[in-house]
């Protein structure tokens, strides 16, 4: 089947009311294995390795790799399936965080492997999204709680489903073996004839779609918002960091900051007033200004159809205050900050019970 991306201004409005398929080619996988596999991740990772260990193969969770600076080297989404765990990210991140992580394995019986290439990766966003996939699995298992995974099959095709996205609305990443994309993207769209009703396949979206949603919603990305130059409560990403773990590498300058209170710079949304003659769209890493000084710069601008201009970006904290006023460098115009989300996730449609067959 050839990916042909549908009229994006559709697509977003689809995926803020049913449902769109984004292909994800662009997010790998790396497969941590080993019997020393959860002492050594939990040594790596800000979030609580051993809690997955307890919880039921699938458990899942989003967590940081730290520079002993205490700053971003990735963003993961990891989870445990029996006897392994596995890191989504950034794919051409991949092999520099693989490296990170192999240059920590000294006398451990660990193993990292990068599986990215043997399966294709597909993201299923919108408020049915749950609804489509609960269609797709017929009963066979339960669709993943946010932040767990789901390995199961579907006549006899592997299937491997983790719970998060970009989107801010149900979302889901789905990954089979490379020559079975066409057949799981056709039984999405029979799931989703049932689910969303008439006779259209699914949507799909392209990644400057799967951008806009992501802005709008205010989800930090490794390469646009996230660097070694980044601290996590700077990002705002308390959620990927456990209070009451072991040590793991950058833990000590995060625990400082934590009992500091504060940090210098804020992750905040940014709505724009472009100036005469100012470039569409304004370039990211523009500076912005108040009272002449700098106080951060753009990290990702979009034209949202619903939120207007808007962007993503760090300003100094006494800045980050809805409301305040930032001008742009070059005359570019100025910036409004603004509360994230720009534009709320929707609530879930109310939808038919799950339909009793799976894929035909």
């Amino acid at each position: 089947m050839t990916w042909t991306p549908d009229d994006r201004e559709q697509v977003l409005r689809a995926a803020r009311r049913d449902a769109v398929l984004f292909d994800m080619a662009h997010r790998g996988l790396l497969e941590v294995g080993g019997s020393d596999r959860t002492r050594w991740l939990d040594g790596m990772i800000s979030n609580d390795v051993p809690a997955l260990e307890r919880r039921s193969s699938g458990a899942g969770c989003e967590a940081l790799l730290l520079t002993n600076r205490g700053a971003i080297v990735a963003d993961l989404h990891v989870g445990r399936l029996d006897e392994v765990y596995l890191l989504e990210g950034e794919r051409e991140e991949l092999p520099r965080i693989h490296a990170t992580l192999e240059r920590f394995v000294i006398a451990d019986d660990v193993t990292i492997r990068d599986r990215s290439a043997e399966q294709a990766a597909l993201g299923l966003e919108g408020p049915l999204a749950p609804a489509v996939l609960e269609g797709l699995l017929a009963g066979r298992a339960a669709i993943p709680a946010e932040d767990d995974w789901l390995a199961t099959e579907i006549e006899g095709v592997p299937l491997l489903v983790a719970a998060f996205g970009w989107s801010g609305e149900g979302a889901y990443q789905l990954r089979v073996p490379a020559d079975r994309r066409a057949q799981l993207e056709g039984w999405l769209d029979q799931s989703a004839r049932r689910v969303v009703g008439g006779g259209a396949r699914l949507l799909r979206g392209d990644l400057a779609a799967l951008e806009v949603l992501r802005v709008e919603v205010g989800i930090p990305r490794l390469g646009a918002e996230l660097d070694e130059d980044v601290l996590p409560p700077e990002a705002r990403l308390d959620r990927a960091i456990a209070t009451r773990k072991g040590c793991y590498v950058g833990q000590e300058i995060v625990a400082r900051l934590r009992s500091r209170g504060q940090v210098n710079h804020l992750l905040v949304g940014l709505r724009l007033e472009p100036g005469p003659g100012a470039a569409a769209p304004i370039p990211s890493e523009t500076p912005v200004f108040v009272d002449g000084r700098r106080t951060g710069e753009l990290t990702s601008v979009v034209d949202s159809p619903r939120a207007g201009a808007i962007a993503l970006g760090f300003v100094r904290r006494e800045h980050a205050e809805p409301g305040t006023r930032v001008e742009l460098e070059g005359g570019l115009g100025a910036a409004i900050v603004s509360a994230l989300p720009f534009v709320p996730p929707a609530s879930p449609t109310p939808r038919p019970e799950a339909p009793a067959a799976g894929p035909a």
